[in-house]
């Protein structure tokens, strides 16, 4: 019996990708329903090709023209069509989805994922957000309503299969690898000059906008501490970062016994999309997932992240130190300067300053105790981040 799949943020990278991993095994999956913001001439092909009983839209206005774009495809037949988070929801919710992807930009998941979640489904968490704003609440709720969680992202992944090879109390420390970005060697002076182009050209992954300009402030990389953090429940003492060019280790555990145990792959996003879908099972799917050709690997090189070129990471860590409301305010401040400098109205050495700021002005590390605490202090960093852009703003045109 093929498992029912829910795929929020559809037309996305990941979304895509997981479509072409679900392709590739028809006959262990089904397609459920479908969640994307505005694209619905690439969702409307999507419903063409997986038949799903339900696709959902960003807002009412665009069903619409998905509707219209169906009926041209021939494909309007009795598909459902939502829109907006109570579309996501239903979607998320819906009695015939065993797995939810989560894998839409920002906090635009956040709800139907923590509704997945007090629904009991599997979730395959492509969207780090959902653990860096929420981590406390959302993994509290799936212990009480009996979900699972699992990362979709190589360095979790990788992750998750090394903690295989021992108990918890085994563990000296989790290893997070990062490629370094394109600035790896870039000077500091440099830095305050590099357009988004230049940031845009990640050495290694195909992604969107947002998390190609993390991974070149490291940004990425913290918020993947506070990610595995509450994956995996060691303190954030006990993760580590290490730039690693060649991209071949994914991540890394280190035992008590000084063992380690790394996980190597081809950097390919279908490798822990199918790991997560398909978990404990491994699956080939027909030699359609590359191979590592180790005899093209002639070094591997190791390093440790330059913290004052790049302090986003230490920003990350301070955030999670700090606790409660903290982590959720550095994501929103980030997700705000990020889009400040794609527009070019921030330079990149600005995006750490606009963090800073904003985490400054975040006094109370209070608790989460609900979505709409999480919401709450989710609008307010937006709110004082757009404040700090406006402020450092005047300073682009000079430079």
């Amino acid at each position: 019996m093929t498992k029912g799949l829910c795929i929020l943020g559809a037309t996305g990278s990941i979304g895509r990708q997981c479509l072409s991993v679900v392709k590739n095994s028809a006959e262990r999956f089904h397609v459920v329903a479908l969640c994307a913001g505005k694209n619905v001439e690439l969702l409307a092909q999507q419903t063409l090709e997986f038949a799903p009983k339900l696709v959902v839209v960003g807002n009412p206005d665009h069903i619409e023209p998905l509707r219209a774009r169906l009926e041209r495809l021939g494909a309007a037949r009795t598909v459902q069509i939502a829109s907006g988070v109570a579309g996501q929801i239903e979607a998320a919710t819906h009695p015939s989805v065993d797995t939810v992807v989560s894998a839409s930009h920002g906090t635009t998941g956040l709800v139907a994922t923590y509704e997945a979640v007090r629904a009991g489904k599997r979730i395959g968490l492509a969207n780090k957000e959902v653990l860096v704003a929420a981590g406390e609440l959302v993994t509290r709720a799936v212990k009480e309503w009996g979900a699972e969680l699992l990362p979709i992202d190589s360095e979790h992944c990788a992750l998750h299969q090394c903690l295989r090879s021992g108990n918890r109390e085994e563990v000296r420390r989790l290893i997070l690898t990062a490629s370094g970005g394109p600035f790896l060697k870039t000077t500091r002076k440099h830095l305050d000059r590099v357009t988004p182009g230049e940031a845009l050209q990640h050495p290694i992954w195909k992604m969107g906008g947002r998390i190609t300009i993390d991974s070149a402030t490291l940004m990425n990389k913290g918020l993947e501490i506070i990610e595995a953090r509450w994956l995996f429940g060691f303190p954030g003492d006990q993760i580590d970062v290490v730039i690693h060019p060649e991209s071949a280790i994914h991540s890394m555990v280190e035992f008590m016994d000084g063992s380690v145990m790394a996980q190597m792959a081809t950097p390919d996003m279908r490798l822990p999309i199918s790991y997560a879908l398909n978990y404990p099972d491994r699956v080939g799917m027909d030699g359609a997932l590359p191979r590592l050709d180790l005899m093209a690997l002639s070094k591997l090189r190791f390093a440790a992240p330059d913290t004052r070129r790049f302090p986003c990471l230490d920003l990350a860590r301070q955030a999670l130190c700090s606790g409660g409301s903290m982590p959720c305010a550095l994501n929103a401040a980030d997700e705000i300067a990020v889009e400040a400098f794609l527009t070019e109205r921030l330079r990149f050495s600005d995006i750490p300053r606009v963090i800073e700021q904003v985490l400054g002005e975040t006094t109370q590390a209070r608790s989460f105790t609900s979505l709409e605490d999480v919401l709450s202090c989710d609008h307010e960093a937006r709110g004082r981040a757009r404040e700090v852009v406006t402020r450092l703003a005047h300073r682009v045109g000079s430079h």
